[in-house]
């Protein structure tokens, strides 16, 4: 399904950067994130401990849709999403090659 310009303009994606991660009990898959956007904190819920330790996670720079509802996801709000894809049944992070200031927009 094709989409407008002016709806595609209404998604706010943002480089947030990780700056705390841990396992959400009870679950095999999802992982709680705390990220940063530069001038705010916020915390998303993602399905993917399978795939990425909570180690391996802090520091790295991920685009975030940031301008979503929050959702509730086993108890834990969620206040964004992050971007990835599936190949070869790994999860793929979409992240920035290069370090750049969280919060920046992506165009």
């Amino acid at each position: 399904m094709a989409i407008t310009m002016d709806d595609f303009k209404k998604i706010d994606l943002r480089v947030a950067k990780i700056t705390e991660a841990e396992r959400i009990e009870g679950t095999d898959k999802l992982l709680k994130l705390k990220v940063t956007l530069g001038v705010e904190e916020r915390q998303l819920v993602a399905g993917i401990a399978q795939h990425y330790s909570p180690e391996e996670l802090v520091g790295k720079q991920l685009i975030v849709v940031t301008n979503l509802e929050p959702a509730l996801i086993k108890g834990v709000e969620s206040q964004g999403m992050l971007l990835a894809t599936v190949s070869q049944g790994r999860v793929i992070l979409a992240t920035m090659d290069a370090e750049t200031e969280p919060g920046s927009k992506i165009l």
